[in-house]
């Protein structure tokens, strides 16, 4: 697999009309008045528009710096800066006057942190849940490294779906996720928090995500379909690898509508309870609709004006 010094020309099915009215401007301008990242923008995804319009969007924590050098990824990578102790409140401010129903919080990768910034993730959820009672709530998190506290943390402040994406098949880990490991710590962390949910009778979802066009072959693809199964990963989403800068890895091949389809059959046919499958899908793409249905997790309301100096310190150590 190589770099490219140019941007591989996108097929027809995957260019898109861009509409920047007037909603996308004001949910733009409320997300920099906030000091806000999202990962619409850092990642340049191709449903920025279309989500945004309809008053939707999935915000980003941690800071814009990543601690890890993925092939695939346009987020900025280096040393990154203190958290916020202000952000878990104005995400939840933001989520309420975006009036947003299904708010999906992600991250940066901090492995320069004890916690992986765990602790982070779950004061996010609880002031995003005390100011927005009836809004559900998915995180896209990282791996954290294997560290269990951690992912212990963030089940203990109870998302309604719990996501963390594979990214390629297991072959590919060395050149895409160069710091990531496939069985020990992405397929352990959706076992540990399948079982975590089944244990404590929640109606958590678990969800997860594969890229095509990185150079994986159509066994490869579903081989890891399987061992997402098999850890009990009850959404997937497949979607295509769009290169979003020169020195990234390039795209190996461009997948048809077609063959998305043909994925999602299978991947329904293994038993997974929902599968978005298609050239433009990414993580938060239609998040909303894979938990029709099901009632945000219960919180206790506290006043707004109480919120920023009485949210919980969670300690890992515990």
């Amino acid at each position: 697999m190589t770099t490219a010094k140019q941007i591989t020309p996108k097929p027809k099915w995957l260019k898109i009309r861009l509409n920047t009215g007037g909603e996308y401007q004001h949910i733009k301008h409320l997300v920099n008045d906030l000091s806000l990242h999202t990962v619409c923008q850092e990642a340049r995804c191709p449903n920025l528009y279309e989500c945004w319009s309809s008053g939707t969007a999935t915000f980003m924590i941690a800071g814009e710096v990543c601690t890890r050098r993925c092939g695939f990824c346009a987020v900025s990578k280096g040393a990154p800066v203190l958290l916020d102790p202000e952000e878990p409140w104005h995400v939840a401010q933001a989520v309420q006057k975006m009036n947003v129903k299904h708010a999906v919080i992600t991250a940066v990768n901090r492995d320069d942190m004890q916690d992986g910034g765990a602790i982070h993730f779950a004061q996010t959820i609880q002031a995003v849940r005390a100011l927005n009672p009836n809004t559900k709530v998915e995180v896209l998190i990282p791996d954290f490294q294997g560290n269990e506290a951690s992912l212990i943390a963030v089940l203990d402040a109870q998302p309604d779906v719990l996501n963390h994406n594979t990214e390629t098949v297991p072959r590919l880990y060395r050149c895409v996720r160069p710091q990531a490991k496939y069985r020990e710590w992405t397929l352990t962390l959706l076992e540990r928090a399948a079982k975590r949910r089944d244990e404590e009778g929640r109606g958590m979802l678990t969800k997860s995500g594969v890229m095509l066009g990185l150079g994986e072959t159509d066994e490869e693809i579903i081989e890891t379909m399987r061992d997402l199964r098999s850890v009990d990963c009850d959404i997937l989403t497949l979607g295509q690898y769009l290169q979003p800068a020169p020195k990234r890895l390039k795209v190996e091949k461009y997948y048809p509508p077609e063959e998305f389809a043909k994925f999602k059959e299978i991947g329904l046919e293994m038993g997974f309870r929902y599968v978005e499958s298609g050239p433009l899908v990414r993580s938060s793409y239609h998040a909303h609709e894979h938990t029709a249905g099901v009632k945000p997790v219960a919180a206790q309301i506290t006043p707004p004006a109480k919120i920023k100096r009485e949210l919980p310190i969670l300690n890992l150590s515990a």
